[in-house]
């Protein structure tokens, strides 16, 4: 059996099919993964096409109905190298492994999206990503070297150009007087959490609804034991905080208006916008992304260590949130 060390490159050691690439037999680990969201669906694909059994265990799964959303459905879901725009990344060999990890999605995502029936079953685009700055580029170091790296990664039809700034829309009197471009995948998340939960399904992944509690070394055995399995992988995101007593896990409050995109009321919006936070206005962002025909995402916020869900259309961020929105793309007072 080959190791998980190996990069990832869709149709070698990745497959879209509705069945393992290497098949798992008698003798085949079983890997117990914590955690159905956007992280615990992924490695289980990859888990499974490298010919591992594979359980997901998790407290609650996508939902398509009214009920509250995971975080993988409500997240932004704009492919961005990092650090992204909210700026969030907290140590060098954070954003080193993202940096690479990011490349890795960006290609599969965008092999996915240039075939037009999966791209729609997956929910997968790649539009126009468009970033925005205060000053010529070169006088923000960091943001001056990401646009390099970003130019020489392989991200696809890069290009720099202050004329984005009359081409989208955006209102001079914002400030805005540098610019630069690129192709991203843009995911609909609702969509694309159904597809992966089907995908892992129809390549023999198990599904478990549970809710895990307490740290994982304290009950290992017995998990292990329950399900047999050989391994534990723990994808729950913030709950590792409790799973695995990881006091460095700290929530990331954010929050994203959803308007209709259908240009009946305002241009419709083709391509993502976005004001990074150490280039914006008091380091508040703004984060336009359609997130698909016909839906329109405008935030957004950061809050580092905020662990409420309060916020609603009059809360005075969320306010401030659209009214920089629409002062940046003036258009959007009509959304």
């Amino acid at each position: 059996m080959s190791t998980v060390d190996h990069p990832l490159i869709l149709g070698e050691n990745l497959s879209l099919e509705p069945f393992p690439q290497q098949s798992p037999d008698a003798a085949s680990s079983t890997v117990l993964i914590v955690g159905g969201g956007v992280t615990g669906l992924i490695n289980a694909w990859v888990l499974l096409d490298r010919g591992y059994h594979v359980t997901v265990v998790s407290k609650e799964w996508a939902s398509f109905t009214e009920q509250q959303r995971l975080t993988s459905q409500i997240a932004g879901a704009l492919w961005e190298f990092p650090p992204a725009v909210c700026g969030q990344h907290t140590d060098i060999l954070s954003l080193q492994k993202s940096k690479h990890w990011c490349m890795v999605a960006y290609n599969i995502w965008a092999a996915i999206a240039s075939n037009p029936s999966l791209a729609a079953l997956a929910g997968v685009q790649m539009r126009a990503s468009n970033f925005f700055f205060p000053c010529p580029i070169e006088e923000l170091p960091a943001q001056h070297h990401k646009m390099e790296e970003i130019a020489s990664a392989g991200v696809r039809g890069f290009s720099r150009s202050a004329e984005s700034i009359h081409k989208h829309g955006i209102d001079p009197r914002y400030g805005a007087v540098d610019a630069y471009e690129h192709l991203a995948p843009v995911i609909d998340t609702d969509r694309c959490m159904e597809w992966l939960m089907l995908l892992v399904q129809s390549k023999g992944a198990k599904f478990h609804t549970e809710t895990i509690k307490s740290d994982l070394f304290t009950q290992e055995q017995e998990l292990l034991h329950r399900f047999s399995a050989d391994v534990i992988l723990n994808c729950t995101g913030l709950s590792a905080l409790s799973l695995a007593g990881d006091r460095t896990c700290y929530p990331l409050r954010g929050a994203l208006i959803r308007v209709m995109n259908d240009g009946k009321d305002f241009p419709k919006v083709e391509s993502s916008l976005a004001i990074t936070a150490d280039a914006a206005q008091d380091n508040e962002i703004v984060f336009i992304v359609p997130r698909n025909d016909n839906i329109l995402l405008i935030g957004g916020v950061a809050q580092p260590g905020r662990w409420d869900l309060d916020l609603t259309l009059d809360s005075p961020e969320i306010k401030r949130m659209r009214t920089r929105a629409e002062a940046f793309l003036p258009s959007l007072k009509h959304a």
